[in-house]
C-alpha cells in the first residue's frame, strides 16, 4: 500500500511517523483465537496476591506487598502541551505514574518481579517446602534464601529490566547475573552492584547481550535465564496492570466504552510490557481501548517488524543505528512473542525524536513536577500524533521509569529539555 510505503521509506530515514494498524481485527473475535487468556491474567494476579506477605516484608516501602503506581490528572502539562505545540487536546489527560513504582522504579517492576516470583514458587513447590496455602512471608527466612541460593538467575536488560530481575532475585537469595548492552546507562550498572547483582558488560546491542546471557544458561540444569523477547510470564505479569488500571479508572468515575474510548501510549522496546499491558486492556474494554506503542526514531524494532511483517527483523540490517538516549527503548529487534500476540491487536504506533523527549520532560517536571528517564517521556506526545477522540474520552501517557535516575543526570536532561524549548 502507498501509506506503508511511505511510512517504511521514512522510518528507513529515522523521521518520526504515526503508523495506524489497517490490518487490526475485532479484538471480540482474535482474543478467542490466542493461545494465551484471560484466565492467564488472572491467575498471574492471584500468585502476586500470594505473594504480597513476602514483599511486605522484603520490601517494606510497598503498600502491604502490592507494587502499584499512582493514576492522577494532567491539567497542568496539557495546558502546556496545546500552548507549546498549538493544538488543542480533546479528553482527559492522565498519567499512569510508573515512574514511581517501589522496588524497581520502573514498568519493568511488573513483568520482572512477576516472572522471578513465579519461578521461586515452582522451586518451592517441587523441593515441597511451600504449599499455595502458606503465608508467603516464610519465604524471608534464611532456610529459602539458602535454598535459592543453590540457583542461578540471568536477563539481557538495557537497565530496568535488570534492576528489577536484579533487586528481588537478590533478596530471594539466587545467584543473579544480568547481561548489559552497549545502551546501558552506567548508573544502572552500579545500582545493580551494590545490590550484590553480577553486571556482565557488552559492547554490542541489546540483542546480542540476550543472546549471550541465554547461550551460557543453555544446559545448567540450576541456571534460568528470562527471556524478554519470549516470555509468557514477564507478558502476563505485564498484563495484570489492566485490571489495576481498571479499578482506578472507576474510582475516578471514568467509564470506558465506544463513545468515551480510552486512549493509551505505551514507550516499547521489545514490545513485552506495551504487549501485556495491551492484551490486558483489550480483554477488559475490547476496541474502545486504543493501544499506541511508542519508539524512538533510531531503533524502530517493533514498527519496523510491523510494516515488514518479520519478527526477526534486526534495524541495523536497515542501516538504523539504534543510538538513542531512550536506553529503556534502545532495542535492535523486537520480541516474537508480542509480533505473533499483538499483530492483528494493537492500534498503532509513533516514533519519536531525541530532542522531543527532552522537551516533554522538561515540560513534565515544570507543569507536574514529576522526575522522569528520557525514555518515559515518550508516551507524552501521544494525543498530538493519534487519531483523536471525543471530549468524553481519555488520554493516558504511561510513564516508564525514573524514580531511581540520579538527580545530577535528570538535571542534565532538564536542561537540555529547556534550551529545546527556548
Amino acid at each position: 500500500m502507498p501509506e506503508t510505503t511511505q511510512v517504511l521509506q521514512d522510518v528507513l530515514q529515522m523521521k518520526p511517523v504515526t503508523w495506524f494498524n489497517e490490518e487490526k481485527e475485532k479484538s471480540a473475535d482474535l482474543l478467542k483465537k490466542l493461545p494465551v487468556t484471560f484466565l492467564h491474567i488472572q491467575e498471574a494476579q492471584a500468585r502476586l496476591q500470594r505473594f504480597a506477605p513476602f514483599l511486605k516484608e522484603a520490601f517494606p516501602e510497598t503498600e502491604n506487598g502490592v507494587i502499584e503506581s499512582p493514576l492522577r490528572e494532567a491539567h497542568s502539562f496539557k495546558k502546556n502541551m496545546e500552548n507549546y505545540y498549538g493544538r488543542k487536546i480533546e479528553g482527559r489527560f492522565l498519567l499512569k505514574c510508573d515512574s514511581e513504582l517501589k522496588v524497581a522504579g520502573s514498568i519493568k517492576a511488573r513483568g520482572g518481579i512477576y516472572e522471578v516470583l513465579k519461578h521461586a514458587e515452582d522451586l518451592a513447590f517441587q523441593a515441597k517446602i511451600l504449599s499455595i496455602t502458606d503465608n508467603y512471608s516464610v519465604l524471608c527466612n534464611e532456610s529459602f534464601r539458602n535454598f535459592f541460593s543453590q540457583y542461578k538467575i540471568s536477563v539481557g536488560s538495557t537497565g530496568n529490566l535488570g534492576m528489577s530481575i536484579g533487586i528481588v532475585s537478590a533478596a530471594l537469595g539466587f545467584q543473579v547475573s544480568v547481561h548489559m548492552s552497549r545502551d546501558a546507562k552506567q548508573w544502572k550498572k552500579d545500582f545493580l552492584r551494590k545490590h550484590g547483582v553480577t553486571v556482565i558488560e557488552h559492547t554490542e546491542d541489546y540483542s546480542r547481550a540476550v543472546e549471550e546471557g541465554r547461550r551460557q544458561c543453555a544446559g545448567d540444569p540450576w541456571a534460568y535465564f528470562i527471556d524478554d523477547e519470549n516470555s509468557v510470564d514477564l507478558f502476563l505479569g505485564y498484563a495484570v496492570a489492566a485490571l489495576r488500571l481498571q479499578t482506578q479508572l472507576e474510582s475516578l468515575g471514568i467509564h470506558i466504552c465506544e463513545d468515551t474510548p480510552l486512549q493509551v501510549y505505551l514507550p516499547c522496546g521489545v514490545g513485552g510490557a506495551p504487549g501485556g499491558i495491551t492484551f490486558g486492556l483489550k480483554h477488559l474494554f475490547g476496541d474502545a481501548a486504543r493501544c499506541y506503542f511508542v519508539e524512538p526514531t533510531h531503533s524502530p524494532s517493533v514498527l519496523l517488524g510491523m510494516l515488514e511483517n518479520d519478527d526477526s527483523v534486526r534495524v541495523v540490517d536497515y542501516g538504523i543505528d539504534g543510538l538513542t538516549e531512550a536506553d529503556g527503548l534502545a532495542v535492535g529487534s523486537p520480541s516474537k512473542l508480542v509480533m505473533g500476540l499483538e499483530r492483528y491487536l494493537i492500534d498503532g504506533i509513533y516514533t519519536i525524536e531525541d530532542d522531543d523527549l527532552y522537551r516533554l520532560l522538561t515540560l513534565l517536571r515544570d507543569s507536574e513536577d514529576c522526575k522522569i528517564e528520557p525514555s518515559a517521556a515518550a508516551s507524552l506526545k501521544g494525543p498530538l500524533v493519534t487519531q483523536d477522540i471525543p471530549s468524553g474520552g481519555t488520554h493516558i501517557a504511561w510513564l516508564t521509569g525514573g524514580l531511581f535516575l540520579p538527580e545530577n543526570i535528570f538535571r542534565e536532561c532538564y536542561e537540555k529539555g529547556k534550551e529545546l524549548l527556548g
